[in-house]
C-alpha cells in the first residue's frame, strides 16, 4: 500500500515554503526534500510507522515522506523491480538475509561519514552495530533487537491439557503433545504450523547441532542433515502434531495468512517482535516461547538479532534529510514510544530505558523474552552470502514437495543440497 502526502503534510510544506520565499535563499540541507520510504510489515507496523512519520514531519515540514508497505512475499520482488530499474526509494527497509548483497551490489550507500555528526548511534549496543556492517562499512542502522520465538495461543494449549514450558520446549514435546490439540478441537486445529520450510527455524536447529547455515559464503551442514530436517517434519506431519500440507500452503507470509491468525494453528514460528503484531489479529491471548529444542538444556540455537534495518539508498538525491529521518526514527523518545517494541526491542540503551516502563503486557514479554534467552543464545552468524534469500525460498518450495508427497526426505535433501552449492556458485 502507498500513502501519498497527507493534507495536513501539505498545507505544512507549503506553509513553509511561502516563509523560505520570505527569507530569501536558505542552505540546501533546509530546502524541501521529498522522500519515499519502503517497508515490510502488516498494517499494525503501518499504522506506527506513520506516526512516527506524521511526529517528524510536523517537527520537519521542509521534509515530506512518501510511505509504501507490502507483505514479506510481495516485497522483495518490488525492491529488486525499483532497483533494476534505477527507482529505489530513499529508504529502504533491510532485512539480513539480503542487505549484504544490496550493499555489494552498490545500491545501499555507507553511512559511517553521517555516524557521530547527523546520525547518533552512540547509545546502541555493540551487537547491533556490528550486524548492520557489511565488510568493514556501516550499511543499515538495527531498528530492534528480536530472536526467533514461536507465539502460540495460551487458551487453545490450556483447553487441550498442554502445558510447555517457554524456555526448554522440545520437539519431542510437539510430537507427543500435538495430538491432544488435534483432538481437543476436533480436528479443526493442530497444535503447531508446518515447519519444514523456514528457514530461520532449520538454522536454529542446526545451530543446536553445532552446524550453521553457511561458512566462507559455502553450506555449512551436509545433505544428510536436510533429510534428517525433512524426516523430523514427515513424523510430526503423520503423527498430526502439525497442520496438513494444504493448510500450510495458504500461508503466504503475511499475518493474515498464518495458520494461528486462521485458527488452524495454536502456534506460528516467528520473530519475538511479531508477538505484539499477531496479539492484534488473534483475539485470544498469547504467550512466546523459544523455538523448540532437540533437548531441554540445548543451547547455541538462537541469537540477538536485528529483525531489520534501515538503509539508505545510494541514489538517493536527499541522503542528509534521509539520514535526519532515521536518525529521529531511532533515537526520539517519542517515536520510540509509537513504535514500542512491534519491530524489537529498542537497539539504543536510552530508547529501551524511556520506553519499557509504559509498554504493554505483550510488549513487556517480549522485552523479558529477549532478556531470558540469556545462556541460551549463541553468536550471532556471520552476514549471509549473496542469494541466500534465493536459497530461503527454495527451501520452502522443497519443503512443500516433500509434505506433498512428490518426493521423499532421502531425495529432498541431497537434491536441496545440490540447488544451494549451485545457487551460490552463481552468485561467487
Amino acid at each position: 500500500m502507498t500513502f501519498p502526502l497527507s493534507r495536513r503534510q501539505f498545507l505544512l510544506s507549503s506553509t513553509a515554503a511561502l516563509a523560505a520565499g520570505a527569507l530569501g535563499t536558505i542552505p540546501s540541507f533546509a530546502q524541501a526534500a521529498n522522500l519515499r520510504l519502503i517497508f515490510w510489515g502488516g498494517q499494525a507496523r503501518a499504522d506506527r510507522t506513520y506516526g512516527v512519520v506524521d511526529l517528524f514531519t510536523a517537527e520537519n515540514p521542509d521534509i515530506s515522506i512518501d510511505g509504501e508497505f507490502l507483505g514479506w512475499a510481495d516485497y522483495w520482488p518490488k525492491v529488486a523491480t525499483q532497483t533494476a530499474g534505477g527507482n529505489q526509494p530513499d529508504i529502504i527497509q533491510m532485512d539480513y538475509r539480503y542487505i549484504g548483497e544490496y550493499a555489494r551490489r552498490g545500491s545501499l550507500a555507507p553511512l559511517d561519514a553521517f555516524v557521530g555528526k547527523d546520525l547518533d548511534l552512540s547509545a546502541f549496543d555493540e551487537d547491533q552495530l556490528r550486524n548492520g556492517t557489511i565488510d568493514g562499512k556501516l550499511i543499515g542502522v538495527s531498528l530492534g533487537v528480536a530472536a526467533g520465538a514461536t507465539v502460540f495461543n495460551t487458551k487453545v494449549l490450556a483447553d487441550a491439557g498442554v502445558e510447555i514450558d517457554p524456555m526448554r520446549w522440545t520437539y519431542d514435546d510437539l510430537l507427543n503433545l500435538g495430538p491432544k490439540v488435534s483432538e481437543s478441537t476436533g480436528g479443526a486445529m493442530a497444535m503447531a504450523p508446518d515447519g519444514s520450510g523456514i528457514e530461520l527455524l532449520f538454522e536454529n536447529w542446526l545451530r543446536q547441532k553445532g552446524k550453521a547455515l553457511y561458512a566462507d559464503g559455502q553450506p555449512a551442514f551436509a545433505p544428510e542433515d536436510v533429510t534428517e530436517w525433512f524426516e523430523l517434519w514427515t513424523e510430526l506431519r503423520n503423527a498430526k502434531a502439525i497442520i496438513s500440507p494444504d493448510e500450510q500452503a495458504i500461508d503466504t507470509g503475511q499475518l493474515e495468512t498464518a495458520p494461528l491468525v486462521r485458527s488452524k494453528s495454536a502456534m506460528n514460528f516467528t520473530t519475538s517482535n511479531q508477538l505484539v503484531a499477531y496479539q492484534t489479529l488473534v483475539p485470544d491471548p498469547l504467550g512466546i516461547a523459544i523455538f523448540p529444542a532437540t533437548s531441554p538444556d540445548s543451547k547455541g540455537g538462537h541469537y540477538r538479532n536485528s529483525s531489520q534495518y534501515f538503509a539508505l539508498s545510494s541514489t538517493s538525491a536527499s541522503p542528509e534529510a534521509a539520514i535526519k529521518f532515521i536518525n529521529f526514527f531511532v533515537n526520539t523518545p517519542e517515536a520510540a514510544t509509537i513504535l514500542g517494541v512491534e519491530r524489537g526491542v529498542p537497539a539504543s540503551s536510552a530508547m529501551r530505558d524511556a520506553v519499557t516502563p509504559a509498554l504493554d503486557e505483550r510488549s513487556q514479554m517480549v522485552v523479558k523474552y529477549i532478556a531470558d534467552l540469556g545462556e541460551i543464545a549463541g553468536d550471532v552468524p556471520p552476514t549471509p552470502p549473496a542469494s541466500a534469500g534465493e536459497i530461503e525460498v527454495a527451501l520452502k518450495t522443497k519443503s512443500q514437495e516433500v509434505a506433498f508427497g512428490a518426493q521423499s526426505p532421502a531425495d529432498a535433501g541431497p537434491a536441496f543440497y545440490d540447488q544451494v552449492i549451485q545457487t551460490l556458485g552463481r552468485s561467487s
